[in-house]
């Protein structure tokens, strides 16, 4: 009978020990993957910034190797480098909350790149955060953030995916150079969702949903740069994206560029307005000189 106890009260005791180190250790809702060249006193200040302890968040390393396998031919040697010091957080969310993103020491590519460029890599319902330890232009962290991102959902993101995602971060930079980040990053955005909500496919019409998308938010473009975009739509458009889910996601995104667009008709409608004013009072002047 004792020996009975002695077994029952034991099992019980090592349940709630394998419970309480559950709990107690790495939860795998956040993961935080460190730059592989990171320093000891560098890896606690991303630690510190991200206010997760060594035992409180799955903690995996990204290298440059990693990075270049999605970079290159689309970023310059200079934005590759050797090493890597980005790092990034991701907390997986409630359904519907869409994705959040800060960045610390990121001085090329902005948060709302990012968020669009994670929706077109599949990430959704997530807090991410990218960082390091001094500026770095931040083309590596997409990485990082999207290998964390499996890590937490146990899921596999193709290859095709992080491709297409890195060249969308890499050409949005490159555009936001010429045209500005915030104009960069809305036109990209509202020419994907209609690309992919009307699944156009033929490289003419793509071409066309550009230029159109350009005007109406008052952007002017070059031959070279709608080619490049029309390049990344056709590409975008074989992922299979859905346009509703993108406008969940990117909730933040989508009202900046609805009223960026409103402003834009509203200022249209009252130059058109003054245009008809200038026309009548003319056509008045003409009709007192006859």
């Amino acid at each position: 009978m004792k020996n009975s106890r002695l077994i029952k009260y034991t099992t019980i005791m090592t349940v709630f020990i394998f419970i309480f180190n559950i709990f107690a250790y790495a939860d795998s809702s956040r993961v935080v993957t460190l730059g592989k060249d990171l320093n000891e006193a560098q890896r606690k200040q991303i630690l510190d910034l991200f206010k997760v302890s060594e035992n409180e968040a799955t903690i995996i390393e990204v290298n440059n190797q990693e990075e270049r396998a999605y970079l290159e031919g689309v970023a310059t040697e200079a934005q590759l480098g050797k090493i890597t010091m980005s790092s990034a957080y991701v907390e997986l969310l409630e359904a519907g909350s869409g994705i959040e993103v800060e960045t610390y020491n990121i001085s090329w590519v902005t948060k709302e790149m990012y968020q669009s460029a994670l929706v077109t890599a599949g990430v959704k319902d997530a807090k991410v955060i990218a960082a390091a330890p001094f500026p770095v232009s931040g083309t590596g962290a997409l990485t990082g953030i999207l290998k964390a991102f499996e890590q937490a959902t146990g899921k596999k993101i193709s290859d095709e995916q992080k491709k297409v995602a890195n060249q969308e971060v890499i050409q949005t930079g490159k555009l936001g150079e010429e045209i500005g980040k915030e104009k960069a990053t809305e036109l990209i955005r509202v020419v994907k969702e209609e690309v992919i909500e009307k699944r156009v496919k033929n490289p003419e019409e793509i071409k066309r949903i550009v230029l159109d998308i350009a005007a109406r938010l008052d952007i002017n473009l070059n031959a070279n740069q709608i080619e490049e975009i029309s390049k990344l739509m056709e590409r975008i458009n074989k992922l299979n994206l859905n346009t509703e889910e993108i406008k969940e996601q990117l909730k933040g995104i989508g009202k900046k560029i609805d009223q960026t667009l409103k402003d834009n008709e509203q200022v249209k409608s009252l130059l058109q307005r003054i245009i008809d004013m200038i026309k009548s009072l003319f056509s008045s002047l003409f009709s007192m000189f006859k």
